[in-house]
């Protein structure tokens, strides 16, 4: 999975939900595939923020290793446990069923504020030494924050990656950002490969490649944008006629 992050050329991540979200990204020709955890937890009935029990989330893992070989990153948000030990035994779990690479978040779900930058480094370092996964230590940071905020919050966003490329991160994902130039920026000074969320707000892909982004995901919106069309789809045939 290293070798797909080239700055530059992202590796560019459909998000799934379910195997069979997993064989038509698959299908369409990605390299690797990733999880959302907003998309998984829409898909079984669940809001966000680890509302999805682990045993569940181990489930949809294997029925996606089933049906497809494509490196698998998995969104394991805050890690399903409450020290670094049980975080870490949680993703050597993950690596048993052939997962490459996990999300790890410093926000605390639901939504209880964003962990001291050394207590996530903590867990992030308990699961390196406990597995070989790709870990992409997510940041909270620009997500939870009006854009108009994020200026002011790069440098504690760098701070926090080198935080945690010294415990073993092996990239590193700031959701939310939006602006060009920081992203450039964080790009130029993270010593981590970037990984940006694609949005509606977003740079293009294009864009993103020349800002030196390693990697682009897509989150939460593809299960939104299938579900918004299954509703409509549903409602042109239900109301046929009325």
């Amino acid at each position: 999975m290293r070798d797909l992050h080239q700055p530059g050329n992202p590796l560019i991540l459909f998000n799934i939900w379910d195997a069979g979200s997993a064989k038509a990204v698959a299908e369409a020709g990605a390299k690797a595939l990733a999880t959302g955890s907003a998309s998984v937890a829409g898909a079984l009935g669940y809001p966000d923020g680890e509302a999805v029990p682990l045993e569940d989330l181990l489930h949809v893992v294997a029925r996606i290793r089933a049906v497809s070989d494509l490196p698998l990153s998995v969104d394991f948000e805050a890690g399903y446990g409450e020290t670094p030990e049980q975080v870490a035994a949680n993703a050597a779990r993950l690596e048993e069923l052939g997962v490459a690479g996990i999300n790890l978040e410093d926000g605390i779900p639901p939504n209880k504020g964003i962990r001291p930058a050394a207590e996530h480094a903590g867990r992030i370092a308990a699961i390196r030494a406990r597995t070989g996964l790709f870990i992409n230590a997510r940041t909270d940071l620009f997500l939870r924050n009006p854009s108009e905020d994020h200026a002011a919050l790069l440098p504690e966003a760098l701070e926090r990656s080198g935080i945690y490329h010294q415990a073993g991160a092996d990239g590193f994902f700031a959701p939310g950002l939006i602006a060009p130039e920081l992203i450039e920026e964080l790009c130029r000074e993270c010593a981590l490969p970037v990984n940006i969320m694609v949005s509606p707000a977003a740079p293009s892909l294009a864009e993103l490649a020349r800002l030196n982004v390693a990697r682009a995901s897509f989150g939460p919106f593809p299960w939104r944008d299938a579900m918004a069309g299954l509703t409509q789809a549903a409602r042109n045939q239900i109301s046929y006629g009325t």
